[in-house]
């Protein structure tokens, strides 16, 4: 889908584009939870098959969010995944991964989505679109917890 289907000032472009690879983001980090939901194994995996099923419940909320939010500023969010795959910074899962090396997957991915909305915080500040700065904020703040918790698994 476009970006372009809205008002075509500067800012609102700006915003519909960085809202928009937020939404490819969740999309794929969405499948990649239920994925490793589902396919988790060894000695911790009450643990994780239960804080796997929660981040992907939190993740499908910010998918709706941040979706929503391009509704409300006259914008379309991709809703392919096609077209989410050519826009995320996200690896899918490959299937095969130790419980470990999902935990340090979903660390990383964490911290490259935190990075991204800081850069969209700044971008929506600098065009006065406080809602998406806001927005970006209370999901990065829920991130950087998460990323923690996840470094802190994997110091054991």
């Amino acid at each position: 889908m476009e970006v372009g289907k809205m008002a075509k000032t500067k800012e609102k472009v700006l915003s519909a584009e960085v809202l928009d690879k937020q939404v490819a983001n969740f999309s794929v980090l969405y499948m990649k939870l239920h994925h490793y939901h589902w396919y988790v194994k060894g000695e911790n995996f009450f643990k994780l098959h239960v804080k796997f099923g929660e981040l992907y419940a939190e993740a499908g909320l910010h998918l709706d969010t941040i979706a929503e939010r391009m509704l409300a500023v006259g914008a379309l969010p991709t809703a392919t995944l096609k077209e989410q795959l050519g826009l995320t910074s996200l690896e899918e899962a490959s299937g095969g991964e130790s419980a470990h090396e999902m935990v340090r997957t979903l660390a990383d991915d964490f911290d490259t989505i935190c990075t991204e909305l800081t850069e969209g915080i700044t971008a929506a500040e600098d065009n006065d679109d406080q809602p998406t700065a806001d927005l970006f904020i209370a999901i990065r703040t829920s991130l950087e917890k998460h990323r923690w918790m996840l470094e802190a698994y994997l110091a054991e």
